[in-house]
């Protein structure tokens, strides 16, 4: 397969908050958001492996500042790493008030994606191509939270076994 550039298949969607969007203050419900960036997330996922794909995770989520009925929320996606399967997708959201044109970065999350072949199970993926020093250094970052996921995946384990424990010893030893 050949290796493709995170620019070939980035994202940029829009939602505009309406009334069935929020709660009786006016608040977008967090589950809104959510949905937009699993959406936006599984575009660029699909766009780059041309293949059905599926969410694997998300990263934290912390909503940094709440957005209102009638603000357009801006949803930017792009690939930052391709495993054998695997596809972490950074979305970044920003919502703009319309009547003042303020702009306010209100979310971002990393999630993990999977191409999946015909027969419904995971399938290799193009590579991605570092061709720039943005491509690098997010490439370089999704490395280390790749890390981490690994590392909370053996916490989750626990230790419930004693054949579990050689395992996760063996996989802990691995990852330092």
């Amino acid at each position: 397969m050949e290796p493709k550039s995170f620019k070939d298949s980035r994202v940029i969607m829009t939602h505009l908050v309406l009334p069935q969007d929020a709660n009786a203050a006016g608040n977008l419900h967090g589950g809104v958001i959510l949905k937009h960036i699993d959406t936006t997330g599984g575009v660029v996922a699909k766009r780059h492996s041309r293949m059905n794909v599926v969410t694997v995770s998300i990263d934290r989520m912390v909503f940094k500042q709440p957005a209102y009925i009638g603000e357009l929320l801006t949803f930017q996606a792009s690939l930052n790493h391709v495993g054998r399967s695997s596809m972490e997708i950074g979305v970044r959201v920003d919502a703009e008030n319309l009547e003042t044109g303020e702009v306010r970065h209100i979310n971002s999350a990393y999630l993990t994606y999977v191409g999946l072949g015909k027969d419904g199970k995971a399938a290799p993926v193009p590579p991605l191509l570092l061709d720039s020093e943005v491509a690098r250094r997010r490439h370089k970052e999704a490395e280390l939270r790749r890390k981490l996921r690994q590392k909370e995946r053996l916490l989750e384990v626990g230790e419930a076994s004693v054949s579990s424990k050689k395992k996760v010893r063996d996989k802990k030893s691995f990852l330092r």
